[in-house]
This record gives structure tokens, sequence and C-alpha cells, in this order.
């Protein structure tokens, strides 16, 4: 279980994060969402600790997220931040294997191996194993960097906006993976979206924010309503059902 009890971040006089608490503990698929600024990628970087919290805690398992140790933390909650770009020339499995660093320290073992050839091949990236990150396209490398993520074999994972810059049959590659990781693999996921039908259509709990506070939070079907996403983004959204699934259409 994930919890942020009374959890505040400011930047000035601004508060990105305003007294937050929120339990995040499901297995499956939470979807953070909300409008620019609505402190979504603040609440991810706080969890994973990225940055530090002004005030209140955030807990993992029972364990402050501040003073666990990095290594004990490395095994339990993976991270994959949305400036996930890496200066050093590596090829796919060379990725792949710093997931392995918590457990290994750099130094192999045959347990390490297998984690490793299991997440390249869980994310059929086999062929292109000996390829450089700056040779694939934009969807080969962000399946390279979930991959890096799944060696990591932790029980909490965090994407932030692992969407970005992505085209549309892309996108729903990642997020068909990210729902298999959940259903085949027990993975409790959290991953911050931008895109409200997605989050419809992939995640089981839809977590909302604006400025910096939580309002709303619920499953996919109480969240797709008109009047709870209008109050989200201060704009009318229309719900339509198609093939039994929301969609919402919202415009100015």
């Amino acid at each position: 279980m994930i919890a942020l009890d009374h959890v505040t971040k400011r930047y000035g006089t601004t508060a990105a994060l305003d007294d937050v608490s929120l339990t995040l503990g499901d297995v499956g698929v939470t979807a953070l969402l909300g409008p620019n600024g609505a402190g979504k990628s603040t609440l991810f970087s706080v969890v994973g600790r990225l940055i530090q919290a002004d005030a209140g805690t955030v807990t993992i398992d029972g364990r402050d997220v501040a003073e666990t140790p990095s290594s004990d933390l490395a095994r339990t909650l993976a991270v994959l931040r949305q400036d996930n770009h890496i200066a050093a020339r590596l090829t796919v499995h060379d990725l792949v294997e710093f997931g392995r660093f918590p457990h290994s320290k750099g130094r192999l073992t045959v347990e390490d191996r297998e984690h490793i050839e299991r997440a390249l091949d869980y994310l059929d990236l086999g062929p292109l194993r000996d390829r450089f990150l700056d040779e694939l396209s934009g969807g080969q490398r962000q399946r390279a960097f979930v991959a890096m993520i799944l060696a990591q074999d932790t029980r909490y994972v965090l994407l932030d906006e692992p969407l970005n810059n992505l085209d549309l049959r892309h996108m729903t590659e990642i997020m068909r993976l990210i729902r298999r990781l959940a259903d085949e693999l027990g993975k409790t996921v959290i991953v911050v979206l931008h895109d409200i039908n997605f989050a419809a259509r992939y995640a089981d709990r839809i977590v909302a924010l604006r400025d910096g506070r939580v309002v709303a939070d619920h499953d996919v079907s109480g969240f797709m309503r008109p009047e709870v996403l209008a109050d989200i983004y201060d704009s009318p959204v229309e719900v339509h059902q198609i093939d039994g699934k929301p969609v919402a259409l919202y415009y100015e």
C-alpha cells in the first residue's frame, strides 16, 4: 500500500500539492489525471522520492519513503520518469540490464540474467536487443524503458506520462502493455496521463487533481460522468457510450 498523509509541496507561494491524503494500493492500474499544473507529476515525484515533500509523509507498505534506504526502495518501487533520456549510447540489452542494479550492484547473477531475458521476451525486444537506443523509434524506445522497469521486478510501478511524443498506434501499444503488467504479473501500476479516454479504457481507478488537491477518485464508471469531468477541467464534456465503453468528447 502506498499512502500519502497530508502531503504538501510548495514552490514559492504556489502549492503544487496542498495537504493531499491518498492511498494507492490496489493491484491494477490507477491513472492520475488533471489539467496542466494540477500536481500530477509532483505527486509522482514525491512518491518516487525524486523530490522531497515540505510536509506530510509517504509510506510504502508501512515504511516511510524518506527514511527507507535507496536500495530497499528500489526493490519495492520502480519509477519511469517523463524525461527518460540517457546521454550514453546504450543498446537495448544494456538498458534493461540497468533494471537489475538494485539487486546485483553491477555483478549479474544467473537469476539477474534470467530476469533480463524474461523482460526482453515479454516486451518482444529480442530482435532489437543489440540495437542502440538512438536507432529505435519512439515506441520501441519506450518499450525498452518499460523492459528495464520490468527487469527491476518490483511490486509497484510508477510511470510519468509514458505516452508523451508517441503516435496513436504506439500510445495504444504502451497502454496495452501497462494493462498486461497488472493483469498477468500482478503489478500495482500508477500512471500519469493526460488523455481521459486512454485512462477510461485501460485503468481500473482514476484519481484527478486540480490546483494541488485531489478533486475526484472513482472507478471508471464513476469518473466518466459529464459533471465530474466538467468540474475537473472547467469545460463542458460530453460522455458517450461506444461499443459499451465510455468516451469523453471535450470542446470549447
